[in-house]
C-alpha cells in the first residue's frame, strides 16, 4: 500500500504520516530530493528556499522529477507514506505504481492558521491575510514546473476532514486503511507463477554466456532442489572463457557436443542426488522446455511433471518421449 498525501499548509498530513508510521508504514517526503540539493548546495534550507529549488529541478528535469527520484527507492514488500506532493505530474508518476492513492487532507483555513501558530516556525506568516496570501501563490501556476497544489488536490482519490480532533482524525484514518486493505487487496500468485517465477531468480546465477536457464523441483508444494546452467564445479565459468562453445557464440543448435556447460534441469537432478534428496513423483518448473538429453534424465529420476516457460525449438523427440511414458508437460508462461 502506498499512499500520497495532498493538501493545504497545516491542513494535517504530518499528523497523519507520523500516525501511520507508528503502523509500520515507511515515510518519504518528495521535499527530502530538494533538501538533498539544497544541502549539496550549501543553502540554508527555508520554505522559500525549498520551493524555489523544487522549481528549479522540476524547470531543469521535469515535472515529476520529484516523484520519479522516490519511486526509485520503494521496494514492492514495504507499506509507504509519501508527502509534499505538490504538481500533478508528480501525482500522474506515482499513479502509474498500482499500490498507490491519492489522499487529501482537508481543514477550513482558520483551523490551519492555528495549527500554524503553534508550531511557531521562524518566518511563518503572523496575520490570518498573510497566510491566504502565500496559500495562493502555491495554490495554482501558469507555468506547469512550479508548484500547483490546487490541480493535485483534484486528482485526490480519497478525503479526509482534519475537524480538529487528533483522535477523530486516527479514526478516520484507521477506517480508510480497512477500505484499501479490501480495494487494494494483492492477488497471491497460485503455485505455478510462484514456482516459475522462483525459477526465472535462479537463472539470474547462471554463469552461461549464450542463455539463462534454471529448474526447481518441488515436491508437496516445497523447493526441494534448484539448478542453473553453467560449467561444472571446479571448471572455470562460461563467463569467463570456460566454455569455448558458448564463447564463440556459435550458431544455436550446432556443436551441442563440445559445450562444457551443464543445463538448469540437469544440475537440479544431479544436486538432489548429490545431496541424497529423493525426487521421485516430483515436479520440475524450468524456464525452457527441457532437451532430450534432459528429458532422458527427467525419466529417470521419477518425475512426475514438467512445466516450462519458453518453448526450445529442438525438443520434438522429447516431447514424443514424454508422452509414450506418460509424463505429464504442460507450459506456463510468465513474462
Amino acid at each position: 500500500m502506498i499512499i500520497g498525501l495532498t493538501g493545504e499548509n497545516c491542513s494535517g498530513k504530518g499528523m497523519v504520516a507520523d500516525y501511520l508510521q507508528k503502523k509500520s508504514f515507511y515515510f518519504y517526503s518528495l521535499s527530502d530530493v530538494i533538501r538533498e540539493e539544497l544541502t549539496s548546495k550549501g543553502t540554508e534550507i527555508t520554505r522559500d528556499a525549498l520551493i524555489k529549488e523544487g522549481n528549479n529541478l522540476r524547470q531543469k528535469y521535469g515535472s515529476s522529477v520529484l516523484a520519479v527520484k522516490t519511486t526509485a527507492k520503494l521496494q514492492t514488500d514495504k507499506n509507504y507514506i509519501i508527502d509534499s506532493i505538490r504538481n500533478p505530474a508528480e501525482v500522474n508518476e506515482l499513479k502509474k505504481l498500482t499500490r498507490f492513492i491519492l489522499l487529501k487532507i482537508f481543514s477550513d483555513p482558520e483551523s490551519r492558521f492555528e495549527r500554524m501558530k503553534e508550531r511557531n516556525r521562524e518566518g511563518d506568516p503572523k496575520t490570518l491575510k498573510e497566510f491566504l496570501r502565500v496559500e495562493e501563490l502555491e495554490a495554482s501556476n501558469q507555468n506547469s514546473a512550479k508548484q500547483q497544489l490546487t490541480a493535485c488536490m483534484k486528482l485526490a482519490d480519497k478525503t479526509i476532514v482534519n475537524d480538529d480532533q487528533p483522535e477523530n482524525l486516527y479514526k478516520k484514518v484507521d477506517q480508510l486503511l480497512q477500505e484499501l486493505q479490501v480495494e487494494k487487496k494483492k492477488t497471491r500468485p497460485d503455485w505455478d507463477e510462484y514456482f516459475m517465477n522462483i525459477a526465472k531468480v535462479v537463472a539470474s546465477r547462471s554463469n552461461c554466456m549464450k542463455r539463462h536457464v534454471a529448474a526447481v523441483i518441488v515436491k508437496d508444494k516445497r523447493i526441494i532442489s534448484t539448478g542453473y546452467n553453467g560449467t561444472p564445479r571446479g571448471v572455470t565459468n562460461c563467463s569467463e572463457g570456460g566454455c569455448p562453445r558458448c564463447n564463440q557464440f556459435v550458431e544455436g543448435g550446432t556443436r551441442l557436443d563440445e559445450c562444457l556447460c551443464s543445463h538448469g534441469e540437469e544440475n537440479a537432478i544431479v544436486q538432489a542426488a548429490y545431496h541424497g534428496i529423493n525426487i521421485k513423483d516430483a515436479s520440475l518448473y524450468t524456464t525452457f522446455a527441457p532437451c532430450l538429453m534432459c528429458t532422458k534424465m527427467i525419466i529417470n529420476a521419477g518425475i512426475k511433471e514438467v512445466v516450462y516457460n519458453i518453448d526450445y525449438p529442438l525438443n520434438n523427440t522429447a516431447l514424443s518421449l514424454y508422452k509414450e511414458v506418460a509424463i505429464k508437460l504442460r507450459q506456463f508462461k510468465v513474462e
